[in-house]
């Protein structure tokens, strides 16, 4: 089989309680022609210390100021060598023949991005991880992909789920620097246009940390809501070139409304132009989510006053 060099690229912020598990199933991996590159990223923690541990000259370490998370992953991929290319966080995990499977089913082609299968972690504790089932399976052309993860749900794009041929992202360029929550939404639409095809690799297995306090995903400050709505407004016009069509208009009109859903009311400047976009693009097809007490009092006085209702008790309870 021929076994091209695989470079991991790592940004690592205040990582220093878990990057030692996330670095240890990449060397335990029973692919081994890999590097792995970390940028530091401005750590106040222990990450440094927790780096200088390591013995692997496969691993390279490069320390920089925070730049934040899209920096640090560009400047990996610009210190890397590898024809496959694998971003990956610093807090999750990868099964032991993950990228062996990725690379096979890749099989040479520079035109085709690997998939994988992926579950979630709670607490640190493994033992809570549970696979999600309705990973697609077959191959498919990236905007049919695209469409079947993002109907009905939101689109799970975590960046070490893919392994990307080097050429695909010379043409489709690299990490917007501009943004933070949700980068990923953006940045693997535009990926995913530029390739021929999504394969899937059976028996690689993503196992997503959860719950971290500090983790990107749990940051809702007026900066992250603009980051959000951008990624998306970005994300669907790379959609839109590529298919201007109505089940493209409507994906970009759900996910506007889910993105809504999130940030009402606490961020009014950038709902209001998603609830604009949403009318725009014909009008949302998804309804509020909501069980127990709040579905009944949704149903009474509309999900826009409950949530209202939330935000003002959260608020009381914070200050």
């Amino acid at each position: 089989m021929n076994s091209p060099l695989v470079s991991i690229c790592m940004p690592a912020y205040n990582a220093g309680s878990y990057i030692i598990e996330s670095i240890n199933s990449v060397i335990d991996q029973s692919y081994k022609n890999w590097e792995l590159i970390i940028v530091n990223d401005g750590s106040t923690d222990n990450t440094s210390e927790q780096l200088e541990k390591l013995k692997d000259d496969r691993i390279k370490i490069y320390h920089q100021e925070n730049k934040g998370q899209c920096t640090a992953a560009n400047k990996a991929f610009s210190l890397s060598k590898g024809e496959l290319i694998k971003f990956m966080d610093a807090d999750d995990l990868i099964s032991p023949d993950f990228i062996k499977n990725q690379v096979e089913v890749i099989a040479g082609s520079e035109k085709t991005i690997a998939s994988a299968s992926w579950g979630r972690f709670y607490n640190n504790d493994l033992n809570t991880f549970k696979l999600v089932t309705d990973s697609i399976k077959s191959d498919r052309a990236p905007i049919d992909w695209l469409v079947e993860s993002m109907t009905g749900k939101q689109v799970m794009l975590q960046c070490a789920l893919w392994l990307i041929p080097r050429p695909i992202l010379t043409v489709s360029g690299l990490w917007n620097e501009k943004l933070s929550l949700i980068n990923d939404f953006e940045f693997f639409i535009r990926v995913f246009l530029k390739a021929e095809k999504i394969s899937y690799a059976d028996d690689a297995i993503l196992y997503y940390r959860s719950g971290l306090n500090q983790s990107l995903s749990g940051l809702k400050s007026k900066k992250g809501a603009e980051s959000a709505y951008e990624s998306i407004d970005l994300g669907v016009k790379h959609m839109l070139d590529y298919e201007s069509s109505p089940r493209i208009r409507n994906l970009a009109a759900n996910h506007f409304q889910h993105f809504v859903y999130d940030f009402y009311p606490s961020h009014a400047s950038v709902t209001n132009k998603a609830e604009q976009k949403i009318k725009d693009f014909g009008g949302s097809s998804i309804s509020y989510a909501s069980r127990g007490y709040t579905k009944i009092l949704t149903q009474i006085i509309g999900w826009k006053a409950c949530k209202k209702i939330k935000y003002t008790l959260s608020a009381f309870k914070n200050c």
